[in-house]
């Protein structure tokens, strides 16, 4: 029996966003401050971390810090969260850090949202140390290079993309990166940059 007929079928409708504080306020932050085109990768990328934990039988996942890590991922490359010297996914994950404060998270949990955001960045994460880390890198690595695109269902491959397309994605996130590997040569964008991060977004699978 493959992965894929050990669980229910996947569908767009088989996960439903939280409705807390905290995830309304991190859609509307991402919503307001991103393009739709970096709209759409934050809540694929969303889609797909919880697609993976399904395929993959994880348990004991925080849906709720894993859905506001998600959507505020990238929020460190909009102008306005734009760090003179941290990385984006660092400077991503202190935005989440003060939106989840004053969302009632305490300080622990909102620094859970702040090391899921910069391990997603990493070139892995071990799922026994970072569950959530774990699962946002390789939904990350999916829709920016299309690492493990045969992993899930095509039919809901397909379900996220024509609900959430990926518009300039290439484009706009290779620009972002490149532009902060030039001025931050010593964050994590710059490995991504020497590892072809632009030729794997043009060459993505999934479009």
């Amino acid at each position: 029996m493959s992965a894929h007929e050990t669980h229910p079928p996947l569908h767009l409708d088989s996960f439903e966003a939280p409705r807390t504080p905290a995830a309304v306020a991190a859609l509307s932050l991402a919503t307001q401050y991103h393009s739709p085109a970096i709209l759409n990768h934050v809540v694929r990328s969303w889609l797909w971390a919880e697609a993976f934990a399904v395929i993959e039988g994880r348990q004991d996942i925080d849906h709720e810090l894993l859905y506001v890590s998600a959507v505020l991922h990238d929020i460190g490359l909009a102008p306005e969260f734009d760090n003179v010297f941290r990385s984006y996914e660092e400077a991503g994950g202190h935005v989440a850090v003060a939106l989840t404060r004053g969302a009632g998270w305490d300080e622990r949990r909102g620094t859970r949202a702040l090391e899921v955001i910069v391990r997603h960045n990493w070139p892995s994460v071990d799922p026994a140390v970072d569950v959530e880390g774990y699962l946002l890198e390789i939904a990350t690595g999916l829709d920016i290079s299309g690492a493990r695109s045969d992993a899930l269902p095509e039919p809901f491959l397909r379900e996220v993309l024509e609900a959430h397309p990926r518009l300039d994605l290439a484009t706009e996130f290779g620009s972002g990166v490149v532009d902060q590997a030039a001025r931050k040569p010593h964050t994590a964008a710059h490995r991504l940059v020497e590892g072809g991060v632009v030729r794997k977004l043009e060459q993505n699978p999934l479009g």
